[in-house]
């Protein structure tokens, strides 16, 4: 398990690759990532949570911002709820911790 110290995220490792949990909040304003007062991160989606529409632009959202490509994520658990845990294949947790913190500095 690696803790991201820039912003207190905990990534895990898997036999696939990486995992991370994040919160979503659909019908927000813009598509964004920001961590919360808690530390927990934070995916404000523009999208609707209806058929499967919000957790579509998530994947879409942290495929742009980690730089990777959207076949590599997938939602492992929390598919209809707002709180989720991310799958990344094939990245180490110290990559995906990297380009977690790169994509919130990106603000």
């Amino acid at each position: 398990m690696t803790r991201n110290l820039a912003t207190d995220l905990v990534v895990s490792g898997h036999t696939r690759g990486s995992t991370f949990a994040l919160t979503v909040a659909p019908r927000s304003a813009t598509n964004r990532l920001d961590v919360q007062a808690d530390g927990t991160l934070r995916a404000r989606i523009t999208a609707p949570p209806v058929d499967g529409a919000a957790n579509a632009a998530l994947l879409r959202l942290l495929a742009e911002r980690l730089e990777l490509p959207r076949s590599r994520l997938a939602i492992v658990t929390g598919e209809t709820g707002r709180r989720k845990r991310i799958l990344v294949e094939g990245i180490a947790p110290e990559d995906l911790a990297n380009r977690l913190s790169r994509a919130l500095d990106e603000r």
